[in-house]
Order: structure tokens, then sequence, then C-alpha cells
């Protein structure tokens, strides 16, 4: 199999986003007089997306009318520490290194809304070659779309790009655009079997065999 492109999920695969995601929620909690809620109740959900974390924190729905005003705040919170804490998995900056240094490309497709997405790859200094998020298209992940997508900008084919991420949603639209899958046990998914990825990693080191 040659690999040409090497695509990336965003949250919990290329960057560790959760203290900051958590500060965000728990920051948001104390202004409303309730109780902070524990980092490792966090994290699992944070590939959930925003408005399942203030469901969890604040144990309401969407119908509550305080809803969406708490999700306007919660993102003025997080915009203001978006890499407070955050910053690559170990190892990242080098495989990336080794990426360029072969001449392969490399991109991110994520979930995650343009506008935070590119603050906080300015502030972490990270260059895709590609970047698709979660409002770039009509459809996100699990469709095939997005990474689709994402091959169609780096003039690749799909069989000749990977996509690594730490969710089933990852892996699901992988599958859908038929590239093939590496899911990491690193990231904030707990990862099954039934997940159906082609291949599963432990840290990002174990990339480098990709990429050569």
């Amino acid at each position: 199999m040659k690999i040409n492109a090497i695509l990336f999920d965003l949250d919990g695969t290329l960057v560790d986003t959760a203290p900051d995601i958590a500060y965000t929620l728990n920051f948001l909690l104390k202004a409303n007089n309730l109780k902070e809620k524990p980092y490792k109740e966090i994290k699992p959900i944070i590939s959930n997306g925003l408005k399942e974390i203030i469901k969890f924190g604040f144990e309401i729905d969407e119908n509550n009318p305080n809803f969406d005003e708490l999700c306007k705040k919660a993102l003025v919170i997080y915009e203001k520490n978006i890499t407070k804490n955050s910053k690559v998995f170990d190892g990242i900056n080098y495989i990336l290194q080794i990426i360029n240094q072969q001449n392969k490309l490399w991109g991110i497709v994520t979930n995650k809304s343009e506008n935070l997405t590119r603050l906080l790859l300015k502030k972490l200094k990270l260059k895709p070659n590609v970047l698709v998020c979660g409002d770039t298209l009509k459809f996100k992940k699990p469709s095939p779309e997005p990474l689709l997508y994402a091959c169609k900008i780096l003039d690749t084919l799909p069989q000749n790009c990977i996509f690594i991420g730490d969710d089933k949603i990852d892996i699901l639209a992988g599958k859908n655009a038929n590239i093939k899958t590496i899911a990491v046990s690193y990231g904030y998914g707990k990862v099954t079997k039934n997940w159906g990825y082609d291949y599963l990693i432990n840290n990002s080191k174990e990339l480098e065999k990709w990429i050569l």
C-alpha cells in the first residue's frame, strides 16, 4: 500500500485539548455556583462536542431555556484559554517532521469549528496541507465527505491515504471513504475491536512505519 497522504483527527489524536475543554466547563460550572466535574469524567465525552459537554456538566438538555446561552459563554471561555494547557501529543512533532522530510502531505479532518481550529493551530504553529472542519462542508464525520474532500484538495486517491483517529466516528468515516484507518489508544475514546479499524497504535512513535 503506497501512502502519500496522512490525515489526522484533531482533538485526542493530534492535540491534547482535554485540559482546556475541561477547564472551560468547570469554569462555567463554578461561575454558576455548581460543583465542578472530575477531569476523568469529562475527558471521554470531549469527542461528542460542546453541546454534549454542556449537557453533561449542567445535567440539562437542549430544551432548557439557558442551554444556548451556556454554549455561547463556554465558547468565549474556551477561545480565551484554547492553549492554556493544550499541546500536541508526545512524538507528534517528530512524526510531522518525518512526513515533511518524505515529501508527503498531511492534513486535519475534525468536527471542531473552523474558527476555533485555526486559532488553535496558529498558537501551536501547526501548518497542515489541508484542513477540513466541522463547518467546512454540509456533512461532517462520520460522513465520508470531509475525508474525500481532503483527498481531493491534496490531489490523492483515498486508497493512497490513511486516517488516524481516537473515536469511533473517525473509523466509520474512514471506512465509509474507503480509506485505511488507524485507531489510537492514547486518545479520548475507549477503543474496542468492533470499531472496525484497520490498525491500532498505542503511541505516536508507532506511526513512523506508515510514513517511511
